[in-house]
């Protein structure tokens, strides 16, 4: 198991959900724990149950105000707050932005801000939820699934190019998670995601797992790994499997607006 008992650690969207999961792990292992998130008082809420400090907020500003907070520097940072941006191109231009900065950017941002001090020191690990959008796609959502790839790719990166120096990344790719998110997924949700849907607490099990393991990508739906090997080997097979779903979606909405 990877040592966390007095770690300095960030969770951001902490205020349920995933994040709230993961700060309770954290906390219950005995690291230190701030929460993030954008709603204060979630924020406050979780941070009082688990014994941690809040420091609500923007997630993409939060490592210094965060590692204020803690009064340490940040061992471990769980890059966790995301937006489940749905629609098609044609969704608002500030639907695009929004998920591109909030799914992507605010990865971006604490990384270029706690890397240095992780390089001197050679030592750190980031977190990154991502969604197993990510490495396959989800119906009904191209903001989501494009950004949601940018995570998993800006992860990816990190890995590739810091693991020698002592940096350790871990990308978190699970399929439905019963949290607020997943309830507004309407028809997609319900056809794809929410019928092996699991707890948030599954979450942090499989994330916790991985790091004891050394392992970057964590996937608490296994049968994702067949389904991204499937994509890879043979993707003209995948993606008309893929459009069948697409084609149920459509079929399922036409019912439930017959007009």
């Amino acid at each position: 198991m990877a040592a966390v008992r007095d770690k300095a650690v960030v969770v951001t969207g902490a205020g349920g959900g995933i994040g709230a999961a993961l700060a309770r792990r954290f906390a219950a292992e005995g690291a230190r724990v701030a929460v993030n998130d954008l709603d204060e008082g979630k924020a406050r809420k979780t941070a009082e149950e688990i014994g941690a400090v809040a420091v609500p907020g923007d997630a993409s500003g939060i490592v210094g105000p965060a590692r204020e907070a803690l009064g340490t520097p940040i061992d471990i940072f769980c890059a966790n707050a995301g937006v489940g941006t749905g629609g098609d191109p044609a969704a608002p231009e500030d639907a695009w932005a929004l998920a591109w900065d909030v799914n992507v950017m605010a990865h971006v941002r604490a990384a270029r801000e706690l890397l240095p001090a992780w390089l001197a020191r050679g030592s750190g690990r980031f977190i990154s939820t991502v969604s197993a959008a990510g490495l396959l796609t989800m119906v009904d959502a191209a903001p989501y699934s494009v950004t949601k790839h940018g995570a998993y790719a800006f992860a990816e990166w990190l890995s590739l190019t810091y693991r020698h120096r002592g940096i350790d990344v871990h990308a978190i790719c699970p399929q439905g998670v019963r949290t607020d998110m997943l309830a507004t997924t309407g028809i997609a949700g319900d056809l794809v995601l929410a019928p092996t849907a699991i707890e948030p607490d599954a979450v942090a099990d499989a994330l916790f797992a991985a790091m004891a393991d050394g392992r970057f990508l964590v996937l608490p739906h296994p049968e994702v790994a067949d389904y991204y090997t499937a994509r890879a080997t043979d993707p003209d097979r995948w993606l008309t499997a893929m459009n069948h779903l697409q084609q149920k979606l459509e079929d399922r909405r036409g019912e439930a607006d017959p007009r």
